[in-house]
């Protein structure tokens, strides 16, 4: 160790050796012209030569010392093979000057300006000591990766006190070169596999329409429209059953994949050898799991979303995250109910065996959430059970809970939740109605107090939905989760006598979220309806729970009123109430009556709850309203959807809405 810190000390002196002799010259010529001088500069010399060995031999000691710091655990055969490292080496302080390096490290950075090299090298490991004197005051380890003339390295290192400057520091600094390893190892990352599904919708009810021979013709055609596809990516894609197939590729495809924005979703739709129907696909890729059977698992679970949101959609599962594409088309209507004879008999089961039942629906509720839940509480007093219905004081629902409390049952039956809270235990069932996200429900702290969930819902699906439900009725087709409760009442095996204001408020919930039967109907919607109505519905009511007072219809005039038209027909409207409780309804219903004006296709009323701003938006389906508004967190269909934004002010949150909107036409038009 001495020899080698003797060749620092040679290299750190040497500069000095220069300077002694330039102060010789100097003395000599002096003395050569006046004698005088001769004995004074022969004493100054002798004085100066001595203070030289002084300091010398002070700085040799420190840097010894410091080095010794550095390499305290090494042994003397060590600290031989650190001096001659097959990396390379450099030994700095933090005030610029560099005390060594090896030849290893002079030869592999012969090309680096290395002033501009050095100073933004000792920025940022001063920003790293600082972090880790930050964490840990007896770490004194570095651990960085950096790019140099392209290439990564790993710096691997250790740092110590200057002796000049406690302020200060020495640092000794090796540089692993990784660009290999890395290269290696993004290779073995892209040559990873991803599963897919990829499932044609709606396959039996499209064959039906179909003749025999023409059958062969859309298969052929359809098959040929995915293996094209696919082909481009290089996978390999096996027709599992009729209408499923599965798709297995590299992960170094899966950018290209996002970037084409699954262009086959386009492709299919444009099929239309004689104009009978229109098939689209439901796509979902994972590249989640040690195993490709674990991966298939997770593409299945991405598929059940993809599906619980309408089809016509592809999602990608990465990361824990969903990345959704498409999804622009009008939910398809499903003929067949038995899917709704089978959940009506397992949901019977499920009450019997419950010790009682509480129903909850979203925050903020609706009548549709309200007439569902009324529904579900006939059915679970038709089997002989305790029931609750979970509410809070909602402005909707003002003029209807007055006429629901004519009926004195329902006094003791709606309860709050922190009463609920309070009573809920694992044997109690808890129905959930028009929501399925662990963020939008009345209460999500009486979630984790059962695992007995029931789901009713026909928003599409999110990607904060609730993991944990034991059944799940989520049928995005339906105008309204009243129209799925209605249903449910008709294929129960117990005899469900609804009474008047119970019908009334099942037909209202689908009266409001099909505008008057306007929108998102089907002809399953109309036979709701029409059970509702032999029920005994008074229709004139129920209109009279969607009337605004005169001082609420001014207020949604003024809206109206200062509403801007952007993109050529959309429609954006602020409510100007300040931090009310009316302000959800009354950018519902603001959204709802700026879709009567001529040439306004879409449109969206901002308003400040004071903790959130809210937005309501309608569509009459030229626009997917759903799309725009779940990048802003938010959900609901094609026609009607709505969103909560936390930590923005209102005119934030409007431009971030414009941008949203100008990004939905932008992937339209691409």
């Amino acid at each position: 160790m001495q020899s080698s810190n003797k060749k620092i000390f040679d290299n750190l002196v040497s500069r000095t050796k220069i300077y002694l002799v330039i102060i010789l010259l100097l003395l000599v010529f002096i003395s050569l012209q006046n004698r005088i001088f001769i004995i004074p500069s022969v004493a100054m010399y002798i004085l100066i030569l001595g203070y030289t060995y002084f300091a010398n031999n002070k700085r040799k000691s420190e840097i010894s010392e410091t080095l010794q710091d550095l390499t305290l655990t090494v042994d003397s055969a060590a600290k031989t093979s650190l001096i001659n490292s097959p990396f390379p080496l450099i030994i700095l302080e933090t005030d610029g000057n560099v005390v060594w390096k090896s030849v290893k490290f002079a030869s592999e950075f012969e090309d680096v300006d290395m002033n501009t090299f050095v100073n933004d090298l000792i920025l940022e490991l001063k920003e790293e000591i600082k972090n880790n004197k930050d964490r840990d005051k007896n770490d004194k380890s570095i651990l960085k990766n950096i790019e140099v003339n392209k290439r990564q390295y790993r710096l691997v290192g250790k740092f110590v006190n200057s002796k000049k400057n406690n302020d200060e520091y020495m640092i000794i600094l090796y540089f692993i070169d990784e660009t290999e390893n890395l290269k290696l190892q993004n290779e073995y990352n892209n040559s990873k596999s991803c599963v897919g599904i990829i499932m044609i919708d709606n396959y039996e009810e499209n064959m039906q329409m179909l003749e025999s021979e023409e059958k062969a013709q859309y298969i052929a055609e359809i098959d040929k429209i995915i293996y094209e596809w696919t082909n481009e990516y290089n996978g390999v894609l096996i027709k599992a059953e009729r209408d499923t197939y599965v798709y297995i590729f590299e992960q170094r495809y899966i950018e290209r994949i996002k970037e084409d924005k699954f262009s086959v979703l386009d492709k299919i739709k444009e099929l239309d050898l004689k104009k009978k129907v229109q098939f689209t696909l439901s796509i979902a890729i994972s590249n989640e799991g040690e195993s490709d059977k674990e991966k298939y698992k997770s593409a299945q679970t991405a598929m059940d979303i993809v599906l619980g949101r309408g089809g016509d959609q592809a999602v990608v599962r990465q990361n824990e995250i969903y990345k959704f594409f498409g999804g622009r088309a009008q939910e398809v209507e499903k003929r067949t109910k038995v899917k709704a004879r089978v959940v009506a008999h397992a949901l019977e089961n499920m009450i019997k065996e419950s010790s009682k039942v509480m129903i909850m629906g979203h925050s903020n509720a609706d009548i549709d959430a309200m007439g569902s839940s009324i529904g579900i509480y006939r059915l679970v007093k038709s089997l002989e059970k305790s029931a609750y219905i979970i509410t809070s004081d909602a402005p909707a629902l003002q003029s209807f809970k007055e006429s629901l409390l004519e009926e004195p049952e329902y006094e003791d039956v709606l309860i709050s939740k922190e009463v609920a809270e309070e009573n809920i235990d694992e044997n109690t069932l808890l129905v959930l109605v028009d929501t399925h996200k662990t963020t939008y429900v009345e209460s999500p702290e009486i979630l984790k107090k059962t695992n007995n969930i029931v789901i009713i819902d026909h928003h599409r699906r999110s990607a904060d939905y609730i993991e944990n439900a034991t059944l799940t009725f989520q049928e995005v087709y339906a105008s309204s989760a009243a129209e799925l409760v209605t249903e449910l009442l008709q294929y129960a095996e117990v005899n469900v006598e609804l009474k008047k204001v119970e019908a009334e408020s099942l037909y209202a919930g689908i009266m409001m979220d099909t505008k008057s039967f306007t929108f998102k109907t089907g002809v399953r919607t109309f036979e709701a309806a029409a059970y509702l109505r032999k029920c005994g519905v008074d229709i004139i009511r129920v209109k009279k729970w969607f009337q605004s007072d005169l001082e609420l219809f001014n207020k949604i005039a003024e809206i109206v009123k200062k509403s801007e038209i952007v993109n050529n027909t959309i429609a954006i409207a602020l409510c100007e109430e300040q931090k009310s409780k009316e302000v959800g309804l009354l950018c519902a219903k603001a959204a709802d009556e700026l879709l009567t004006i001529s040439n306004v296709t879409t449109s969206f009323v901002l308003g400040n709850t004071g903790e959130k701003v809210c937005i309501s938006g309608r569509s009459i389906g030229d626009i997917n309203v759903q799309v725009i508004l779940e990048k802003l967190g938010g959900g609901g269909h094609i026609t009607l959807a709505g969103a909560q934004v936390e930590g923005m002010t209102i005119e934030e949150v409007k431009q971030e809405l414009i941008t949203r909107i100008n990004e939905y036409f932008e992937e339209i038009e691409n």
